[in-house]
């Protein structure tokens, strides 16, 4: 068995990890978690969203974060453009690469967008074409790869439809978002052979939530199969707000920690890491979601 000698960690906490807290995180904190987060190794990290603050107003700063950050070479810092005014915006604040967003669920796609998903297609197709023109790159996300609050269980054929939609658009890499940790190492392994018959498993990744404690096992088996950039979020920060309670995205450290338990190179520094979910768990007043960053950090002050 063969696994990628390295592995790109696409790090969401900003963002994903962000947008779902009641409370509104001061700008100034945002701006910290992304500079320590780069500091620590990470090369891409999800800055911000250019959605409407009507709809997500955790967001509503997203111009003064990106322009706040200390930006490091060979740093990207990607953000959310759902549409073109959302991408025009993003643009003036100094965006180099953005990402689009798509459901393999048609009831999630109306419930979270209110349109079908071909819908959502068509309007990302000016985003996509005007960042082209600024040689932007461009990252697609599918959500409900494997499962859906609404629908249940989604075929393999289904998501690699979309995501094989989003590829031919012109989305550099597909990220498949298991958007409520429905997945198991057996739906995962289905879903990333579906969509690897069209798109090179070089530009997919993998969005793993850990609803169920699936989350890991499911990264060892994308591995196992070749996939190597995975979405994850310092202090495992972001719940699922289909299931009530539930954890959402997987932890940073717990990646990087299997990771390099594997041999595998990410060019992160886990303790670092591990100081900074605490940090920012103390920062928001929430506990810290991760397994190894808890112990890391535990061990730290014997």
């Amino acid at each position: 068995m063969s696994l990628p000698s390295q592995v790109k960690i696409v790090e969401v906490g900003p963002r994903d990890g962000l947008q779902n807290e009641k409370q509104i995180v001061p700008t100034a904190i945002k701006i910290e978690l992304i500079d320590r987060l780069a500091a620590a190794g990470l090369r891409s990290i999800e800055a911000t969203s250019f959605v409407s603050p009507k709809w997500v107003p955790q967001m509503a700063d997203n111009s003064a974060v990106l322009q706040g950050i200390k930006r490091r070479p060979g740093t990207d810092y990607p953000v959310l453009t759902p549409n073109l005014q959302g991408f025009d915006t993003a643009v003036q604040a100094g965006a180099e690469e953005v990402a689009i967003f798509a459901a393999a669920s048609e009831s999630f796609s109306r419930q979270n967008i209110n349109c079908s998903i071909a819908e959502s297609l068509k309007r990302f197709e000016p985003v996509v074409s005007a960042a082209s023109a600024l040689e932007i790159p461009v990252r697609g996300y599918v959500s409900c790869v494997v499962g859906c609050p609404y629908e249940g269980a989604i075929d393999p054929q289904q998501a690699a439809a979309v995501a094989r939609t989003l590829f031919e658009m012109g989305c550099y890499e597909v990220s498949l978002g298991d958007t409520i940790g429905v997945g198991t190492p057996a739906s995962i392994s289905r879903l990333i052979e579906a969509c690897a018959r069209d798109i090179p498993i070089g530009r997919l990744a993998g969005h793993y939530h850990d609803t169920y404690g699936m989350a890991i096992a499911n990264i060892y088996a994308s591995l196992q199969l070749g996939l190597a950039t995975f979405d994850a979020s310092v202090a495992g920060l972001g719940g699922c707000p289909y299931a009530k309670g539930a954890s959402g995205n997987v932890a940073s450290e717990d990646v990087v920690y299997l990771l390099h338990g594997l041999g595998i190179e990410t060019g992160i520094d886990l303790a670092t890491l591990a100081a900074i979910g605490d940090w920012i768990s103390s920062a928001i007043n929430r506990p810290n979601g991760a397994k190894a960053g808890r112990a890391l950090c535990a061990k730290a002050t014997e």
